[in-house]
């Protein structure tokens, strides 16, 4: 072989294991996979980030992926959201599910006291000793959690309506908070001289933050309504709607899945089923698209 030959085999040599290394990496390496996000809204409570990053830990080792929480302002921003795929899943009001239940799918429904129920309650400062319905309230001021929600507007909208009454004719004032937490807080601090708000945020706080509900009375409480679900888009994955599904499902199954359910003061989540809430879907229909 001449000199020339054995430098061309050498230099071909080289570059083939110069190249070896970023074949190999090339063949190996796998496919990065996205997080999974979750929109939460007012539905679930402030000020847990200690228990924000629990969750978000416990969701991560047993779905084997990244999860990341997305807190929204409002629902309507949150629906936006799934609509535009910036999110897989979010914790939403029974409201904007029945608005859009044609591009939404139920994946799972809170259990509270046992049951995927829950209810509005109508409030009063504590010093307010006189008044006993939502009548009494003509011309007060008024504090609503979100247009879009069931128990924070929906059903006090809707026993107006059926009096031929609207929140804003029928309030001195009324205005919307964003959060259900604040509705009890403009109340308890005589901001509102009433407030709807939900049940079970209303409850959960009488456990973690009782010096704020103590400031506050619970004048009525509405019928039972679906508890405030879980949902996906319409092209969501059925095989990753499944794995949230299923994870959610069986939390009261292990030690820390319960401890976890045990702050959001829940017994489990369950399949749920659209007929919880035909309720929500009637009054929504008579009440007409939300007014902010």
């Amino acid at each position: 072989m001449t000199l020339k030959n054995i430098r061309y085999s050498l230099t071909r040599l080289l570059l083939l294991l110069a190249l070896l290394p970023a074949v190999g990496v090339q063949a190996t390496e796998a496919p990065v996979k996205t997080p999974i996000r979750i929109g939460l809204t007012a539905v679930f409570l402030e000020h847990q980030r200690v228990f924000n990053n629990e969750w978000r830990l416990y969701l991560e080792r047993r779905l084997g992926r990244s999860v990341v929480f997305v807190q929204g302002r409002n629902y309507e921003e949150i629906v936006d959201m799934l609509h535009e795929d910036k999110l897989d899943f979010a914790w939403l009001s029974g409201y904007p599910y029945v608005r859009h239940k044609d591009d939404l799918r139920l994946v799972a429904v809170p259990l509270y006291k046992g049951e995927p129920l829950y209810q509005s309650y109508l409030i009063v400062p504590s010093t307010d000793q006189l008044s006993s319905s939502l009548v009494d309230l003509r011309g007060k001021i008024f504090a609503f959690s979100d247009p879009n929600s069931n128990s924070g507007y929906l059903y006090i909208a809707n026993l107006l309506s059926k009096q031929g009454e609207k929140p804003a004719s029928f309030f001195g004032k009324a205005f919307f908070t964003w959060s259900h937490l604040k509705v009890i807080e403009a109340v308890a601090s005589g901001l509102a001289q009433g407030g709807a708000v939900d049940g079970y945020v209303w409850d959960t706080l009488a456990i973690s933050h009782s010096e704020i509900t103590s400031q506050t009375r619970i004048v009525s409480k509405s019928p039972q309504f679906g508890s405030a679900p879980f949902l996906a888009y319409r092209s969501a994955s059925p095989i990753q709607i499944a794995a949230f599904q299923r994870v959610l499902i069986q939390m009261g199954r292990d030690e820390e899945g319960r401890h976890l359910l045990k702050t959001l003061n829940l017994d489990g989540f369950g399949y749920g089923n659209e007929l919880l809430y035909d309720t929500i879907e009637k009054m929504s229909r008579l009440v007409g698209k939300p007014q902010e």
